[in-house]
């Protein structure tokens, strides 16, 4: 029904134009039609910016790809690479965090755990509490394993599949990933989500991503309410609930300094 309307209009003031003996050329329709192509094609694909036009090198084929580079830093295929593995290593951090930071505060809050330091001083806290293990000692501890890992990824984004060629053991084979950040096996995924057909597994890494992002949001909010009031997210979210009105971003004298309470 569409084209046959858009066709329809192209061809009235054609018919109109022969009346009054003006010659009619007949590629109107033809227009018509690279139009409709370009409105499909626009509505497929979701961008950051309805409307706009993604950049060449954001060709929709990497996961939560939403044609959004404003400064072109993933023109070249090499850094695009490295910025999508840096991505999916900040999410999954992202994520983890905000869990740990939210599940604790929510259990404390409802009584489930006995009072633990906020998420700020949690780490000191341990390390007080524990005096048998330094800090330096966990400092030393973490980086080693933490270079080790990242080495190891390093290699696999440089030589994929390198990392899981059964070499230690025959161990390692069980760590051979799916493609460069999407481990699987039987270590990373043990249901098997991965194991399912393309399509699915495509909307798990979209969903992956979105939520990773949004984590990585969530975390930079929990450290700006810690700077403006000095409490966690589920302190700030319960006493808001209490009294809307009077404690909110607007009344906390930080957010905006030019309101006093």
């Amino acid at each position: 029904m569409m084209s046959q309307t858009l066709v329809s209009q192209a061809v009235l003031p054609a018919r109109s134009s022969a009346v009054f003996g003006t010659p009619v050329k007949a590629a109107a329709p033809l227009r018509t039609q690279g139009r409709k192509s370009v409105t499909v094609n626009a509505a497929e694909r979701q961008l950051w910016y309805p409307g706009g036009e993604a950049p060449k090198h954001l060709d929709n084929t990497l996961p939560g790809d939403y044609g959004f580079d404003p400064l072109s830093l993933a023109s070249e295929k090499a850094a695009m690479t490295w910025f999508q593995q840096a991505e999916l290593v900040h999410c999954r951090t992202a994520m983890a965090a905000v869990a740990g930071i939210i599940i604790p505060g929510l259990l404390t809050k409802i009584g489930v755990l006995p009072p633990l330091p906020i998420w700020v001083d949690a780490g000191k806290v341990w390390i007080e509490s524990h005096p048998s293990f330094p800090l330096g000692s966990l400092l030393f501890t973490q980086l080693l394993f933490t270079g080790w890992v990242e080495g190891k990824r390093w290699a696999d984004l440089k030589n994929p599949g390198s990392q899981g060629d059964g070499s230690f053991l025959g161990i390692t084979s069980g760590f051979k990933p799916m493609s460069n950040g999407y481990p699987g096996g039987p270590f990373f995924d043990p249901l098997g989500f991965s194991r399912g057909d393309e399509e699915t597994l495509h909307e798990y890494k979209v969903k992956e991503v979105k939520n990773g992002r949004l984590a990585m949001l969530a975390f930079l909010g929990f450290f700006a309410q810690y700077a403006a009031t000095g409490k966690g997210p589920i302190d700030n979210l319960f006493d808001h609930i209490a009294s809307p009105g009077q404690v909110n971003f607007a009344t906390n004298g930080i957010s905006l300094p030019f309101i006093r309470r």
